[in-house]
């Protein structure tokens, strides 16, 4: 990946050359006043220096190329940064991972490596620069350009899941899991009288023999047919709560701790992967208005779209306060992943299970560190934990499955898998 621009041209006159016309017309005019010859020669090579620069061509721009690249663990991101210009010097800027600032200067012809670890998954420009160009010893000052940006979409923390509970009513006619209709190679159904379409290769000769009634009468070993599962995973962008409490309402990523973004987009991550190594299918939405969808589908390349729609969602931010129901097929499991602060989440969890879905509410609010708050923002998270649980406990009421992602997941999972929650 690389981000490219040049600047356009123009220039201005830096303070060093004021300086120097000042210096030489003050130096003239002491000469004179006091009838000093070696003063007024001191001011020549200053009277000189500035005539040159106000009349030296200015550089034809500053060209800039970024070029990313990633780790093995998608954590530690480098960017180099090209600067190619006929400019003497180069006067770069840049903000590495959006919180180290660095500004150095280098010749009209150099390459600078920026590094940096990602501390959370998701959107993160990983490198802005801006340049200018600098000449006649910095005494002319090229027009600056406007920052260029990379954005880079940092992969969740892998979490490997056994299997995944499905959909109590599965509708496909192939795949993995025992369907409740005639098929192929399921578990035994029935034996059934032949009809026209059967296949002469199932008839069961020991049945025809002994249960028969009439000659000419065969009987076929029928079999439930193999059927796969439809997934959807539902993930809300509106809140990203840290775990450290004193930064929540502060863009404080830097001192939040892991986020609820950061486990939901592992959750979301961790699911997809699971859902597809059994063999069925997966979609991923984000409830906010215009906010990134990939319909259902199966396969490694389907899961690589999954998982890199996942790395891009962030924060849908303050505005998005309604959500949007995405459609689901008929016969899904559907993952609702959010902190459950606000009611939307909730409402539409609910709404899909009274329309006869199965739904896990994905719980993705980081174990929380309390420290560091007054007595009154103390009493405020007790009331809204309060109001949380209450929601979370009506979730169960109305038949939704719950599922914590910050604590044992792979129990919590087997007990899904049993249905013992539904």
């Amino acid at each position: 990946m690389s981000a490219q621009g040049r600047e356009q041209a123009g220039r201005r006159t830096g303070p060093t050359v004021a300086l120097a016309v000042i210096g030489a017309v003050g130096a003239l005019a002491l000469g004179v006043a006091f009838s000093r010859p070696d003063v007024m020669a001191a001011g020549l090579p200053l009277a000189l220096w500035a005539a040159l620069a106000l009349t030296r061509p200015g550089h034809s721009g500053v060209g800039v190329v970024v070029e990313s690249s990633s780790g093995d663990d998608g954590r530690h991101l480098r960017d180099d940064v090209v600067i190619d210009s006929d400019a003497e010097i180069v006067e770069v800027s840049l903000i590495q991972a959006e919180r180290a600032q660095r500004r150095v200067f280098v010749a009209g012809r150099s390459r600078l490596e920026a590094s940096s670890r990602a501390l959370h998954s998701g959107p993160v420009i990983s490198v802005e620069v801006a340049v200018r160009g600098l000449d006649a010893d910095a005494g002319l000052l090229g027009a600056p350009q406007a920052p260029i940006a990379v954005v880079r979409a940092v992969q969740p923390v892998a979490h490997r899941l056994p299997r995944t509970p499905v959909a109590p009513r599965l509708t496909g006619l192939h795949g993995a899991h025992e369907g409740t209709r005639p098929g192929q190679g399921g578990d035994f159904r029935d034996i059934h009288p032949f009809a026209p379409g059967d296949e002469l290769r199932r008839v069961d000769w020991r049945a025809t023999a002994r249960a028969a009634r009439r000659p000419g009468e065969l009987l076929i070993r029928r079999t439930d047919a193999l059927s796969d599962a439809s997934a959807v995973i539902v993930m809300d962008t509106v809140e990203d709560l840290g775990a450290v409490v004193a930064t929540w309402g502060a863009v404080d990523l830097l001192r939040s701790g892991v986020t609820s973004l950061d486990l939901a987009r592992s959750a979301a991550r961790a699911i997809a992967e699971a859902t597809v190594a059994q063999g069925d299918r997966v979609a991923f939405h984000t409830l906010a208005h215009g906010g990134r969808s990939v319909r259902s589908g199966a396969g490694r390349r389907h899961l690589a779209r999954v998982v890199a729609e996942i790395a891009s969602s962030g924060r849908a931010g303050d505005d998005a306060r309604f959500r949007r129901t995405p459609p689901v097929p008929h016969g899904s499991i559907i993952y609702v992943l959010s902190t459950f602060f606000d009611g939307a989440a909730a409402e539409i969890a609910t709404r899909w299970r009274a329309a006869g879905h199965r739904v896990v509410a994905v719980d993705t609010l980081p174990p929380l560190d309390r420290s560091r708050l007054t007595t009154e923002r103390s009493l405020a998270l007790e009331v809204v934990l309060s109001e949380r649980s209450d929601m979370l406990h009506q979730l169960r009421d109305a038949g939704v499955e719950t599922l914590t992602w910050s604590g044992d997941v792979d129990v919590q999972l087997a007990v899904l898998l049993r249905g013992g929650a539904r």
